[in-house]
């Protein structure tokens, strides 16, 4: 017989019902810019919502090339 830490080993649950659950359980919401399930002003709100907490992804983007060129010098 093999005993396996818990958590190891089995199936793994869907991503889908993991954010399901995130959202019933605790209100948390992940949802992708891209999700063809949302309409356009649906995914515009996401989008300004990730920009007002987070900041911008492509001033974001355009400092990690930065720094890659950086540390390749």
């Amino acid at each position: 017989m093999t005993w396996l830490p818990r958590g190891y080993g089995g199936t793994r649950r869907p991503p889908e019902d993991v954010k399901r659950d995130g959202w019933l359980d605790h209100g948390l919401l992940a949802v992708s810019i891209n999700d063809q399930r949302l309409t356009w002003p649906e995914r515009e709100l996401v989008k300004q919502l990730g920009q007002k907490l987070y900041g911008s992804r492509e001033e974001h983007c355009r400092e990690q090339h930065r720094n890659m060129r950086e540390a390749r010098r």
